[in-house]
């Protein structure tokens, strides 16, 4: 059956390789890729008509208010709420208006959007929403503590969301990416040499050319994100590569045997 998709943050990463294959599958929906700066919307649009395929691109900065009525005046069987930043160091010696911004963005932003959603879903008694969260999310690696701060919200959010929605006839799903390279990681790093100041700095910072080897294709993770917003692929929780899925089971289950 076709579907009409939204997709946040549709510019780079996963969402515009989430856009750019769900509109590739030929199956027949509707894809609507929101992105945050006009630039990207001409250049999204530009990369579509080169794919051969339709694909309608709005802007959707979601701090702005104008942006999300507009969004808001579109029916939509399916949203991804993808748009999301990071900013790493330690919690100690990051500033406070980073990890604000880090929950305004990844957090009070797409809740507001979601929640604008839900009640024209509840109105029509259908449809779903899809979170990317993040294997941060399930568990915290050292200079990541914002980040995933507002991750394991995310998962508290879309856990309460699931079980409140589903007597409305709204499904929610999570997808949790790994060590991917799309620039996310990379520019999580650097953006903390801007702030970082070693004579001041309570601990040691990250130091170049930081810890970034091993970033896997994202392709794999685009195709799961893929299954899920269309059906295919039924489970809430999706950890990818099933590796990471692994390695976060026994990280959580260690965490009931640590000692202080």
């Amino acid at each position: 059956m076709s579907t009409t998709v939204l997709i946040t943050g549709a510019g780079s990463g996963f969402g515009r390789g989430t856009a750019l294959a769900l509109a590739l599958a030929r199956l027949g929906h509707r894809v609507i890729a929101g992105v945050q700066i006009w630039p990207q919307a001409w250049e999204l649009r530009a990369a579509a008509e080169r794919a051969g395929v339709e694909l309608e691109v709005i802007k959707l900065d979601l701090y702005s208010e104008i942006d999300r009525a507009h969004a808001l005046t579109y029916d939509i069987d399916v949203l991804f709420n993808n748009a999301g930043i990071a900013n790493s160091g330690t919690l100690t010696d990051i500033p406070m208006s980073l990890v604000r911004e880090n929950f305004e963005t990844n957090v009070f932003a797409p809740l507001e959007l979601t929640k604008g959603f839900v009640r024209k879903m509840i109105a029509r008694g259908s449809g779903k929403i899809v979170f990317n969260s993040s294997d941060a999310g399930l568990q915290t690696p050292p200079f990541g503590g914002a980040y995933s701060a507002t991750k394991y919200a995310i998962e508290a959010i879309a856990a309460t969301l699931r079980e409140e929605l589903k007597p409305q006839g709204i499904t929610v799903a999570t997808v949790q990416p790994g060590f991917y390279l799309t620039g996310f990681n990379d520019t999580a790093l650097e953006a903390s040499t801007y702030w970082y100041d070693p004579a001041t700095a309570l601990l040691p910072g990250w130091k170049p050319p930081y810890t970034l080897q091993g970033q896997e294709d994202p392709q794999p993770m685009i195709d799961v994100i893929v299954k899920v917003i269309t059906g295919e692929n039924k489970r809430y929780r999706n950890v990818f590569p099933p590796s990471m899925e692994q390695e976060t089971r026994q990280a959580q289950a260690a965490e009931w045997d640590l000692m202080l």
